[in-house]
């Protein structure tokens, strides 16, 4: 009984678990955030424009049912406006260098064929010196991947 404690105690304090509720935490508080300044500010400008800060009251009848597209359009708008808001955030983020952006994703060692870090300039397996992959500001790490595998 007192090694299946001790495994739980190693599992539920253990540093990713810790780690894990940590960033689940600030996620969520983070999420709020980014929520509020997409609902209660930029909606705001939205309901300046048309009059209304939502669309929910749009209908149409078909058949005797009713077709509320004016909510599906509503979502459709907190959504665009809630990744225009992450996007200008990571943005400003990476430009005041805040945050850990690196390159994500892994590449085949052309020397062993293990996998290694998109960005690595040195295989960690065969220590061969290998050219690191650089994406452009605009691509994807798996864009970069992709163009340099064609070359």
């Amino acid at each position: 009984m007192k090694g299946i404690w001790g495994e739980f105690k190693a599992f539920a304090l253990g540093g990713n678990m810790l780690d894990l509720a940590l960033g689940f935490i600030i996620g969520t508080a983070f999420a709020g955030l980014v929520d509020s300044l997409a609902g209660d500010v930029i909606m705001q400008f939205v309901a300046a424009v048309f009059g209304q800060p939502d669309f929910s009251t749009l209908t149409f009848t078909l058949n005797g049912s009713e077709i509320r597209y004016g909510a599906f359009l509503t979502v459709v708008i907190n959504f665009l406006l809630l990744a225009a808001v992450l996007f200008g955030l990571v943005k400003l983020l990476k430009r005041a260098g805040l945050g850990n952006f690196k390159a994500q994703g892994s590449r085949e060692c052309p020397h062993c064929k293990e996998f290694v870090a998109i960005d690595a300039t040195k295989c960690k397996y065969c220590t061969a010196d290998i050219d690191p992959v650089v994406a452009d500001e605009d691509e994807s790490p798996q864009i970069a991947t992709e163009k340099r595998v064609a070359e």
